[in-house]
């Protein structure tokens, strides 16, 4: 199983990046998928996620209105479109898969499945 998260970059406040996460040997059918960040010197912190069936998606107060989770199960792959960013949202993004079984949530340990990082630089 694997999750590859990309699009990452550096950006200028204000700006926008899409991120992606494709899926490998797994489907968006049976697994909701969450987006994480860890900033330098903070805890990792779950900023949405989406459940399999598409009906429910959480974002968390620090980015909703700002942040735009989608999926195209044609193509097995979560985005996560970032706009208005700030230097704050400066940090490595995850994706990580969660059973169906779990529910809707950003708690890590539900997730079972989980990509590499790609790091977003937001500065000016």
């Amino acid at each position: 199983v694997q999750l590859q998260a990309s699009g990452g970059g550096l950006v200028q406040p204000g700006g926008s990046l899409r991120l992606s996460c494709a899926l490998s040997r797994i489907t968006l059918d049976y697994y909701g998928i969450g987006w994480f960040r860890q900033a330098p010197g903070k805890e990792r912190e779950g900023i949405s996620c989406v459940s399999n069936n598409d009906d429910n998606i959480y974002y968390a107060d620090s980015v909703k209105g700002r942040f735009t989770l989608s999926r195209d199960t044609a193509k097995n792959t979560v985005y996560l479109q970032m706009s208005s960013l700030k230097p704050e949202d400066t940090a490595v993004y995850y994706c990580a898969a969660l059973p169906i079984i779990a529910g809707l949530t950003v708690k890590e340990d539900r997730y079972i499945f989980w990509g590499r990082g790609t790091l977003v630089t937001v500065s000016s």
